[in-house]
């Protein structure tokens, strides 16, 4: 697994040996950060269900002021501080190892506001993918224009709307999709 532009270009990353991590794939990785584009530059990005970190470590890398991986297990916790670590990233990242819907209530009693919060729980976990998009709907940690974008396999069928946000746009890539989220306008 590498970065794939940006400032740590084609620089490695490490992952976990066996099944408990399932990084985004450096295609979809690609065709998420080519649709946010510009759009980072200077950013606050969330990296819910970080993993290894290499979404949050590629937004860096393409222009984001701040990042915040947010992961609860411990290996993986370890993991994404030696990555960083390995390329000299520190205090425009923050790692939180708590559980999401704790990290988003840590976040906004900071007064916190992303542009971009990216998610990608376990696929096969139903009660992560609604929990995450209950509590950032109903959450301030989604800035004005931010955008909430979910990884998800592309058989499954997320809400049109939860709390605040709405479904904006769906973008299929083999099994995988992206879903992205937009603060709904107010009626």
């Amino acid at each position: 697994m590498r970065v794939i532009a940006g400032k740590y270009k084609s620089r490695t990353l490490r992952s976990l040996k066996g099944q408990m991590l399932r990084p985004t794939s450096d295609r979809l990785r690609e065709t998420l950060f080519n649709i946010v584009g510009p759009a980072l530059e200077g950013a606050t990005f969330v990296d819910l269900y970080a993993g290894t970190g290499a979404v949050g470590i590629e937004a860096l890398s393409r222009g984001a002021q701040k990042a915040f991986f947010v992961e609860r297990h411990a290996p993986a916790v370890a993991l994404i501080r030696r990555n960083l670590e390995s390329l000299g990233i520190g205090a425009e990242a923050e790692i939180l190892g708590v559980d999401v819907v704790r990290a988003i209530e840590r976040l906004e009693a900071r007064h916190v506001h992303a542009q971009f919060i990216f998610l990608d729980p376990p696929y096969a976990d139903d009660e992560e993918y609604e929990s995450a998009l209950d509590a950032l709907g109903e959450s301030p940690l989604v800035a004005p224009g931010g955008r909430v974008i979910v990884e998800h396999l592309r058989k499954r069928k997320l809400p049109e709307r939860a709390g605040d946000l709405e479904l904006a746009r769906v973008v299929e890539q083999g099994d995988a999709a992206l879903s992205f989220y937009r603060l709904a306008l107010a009626a």
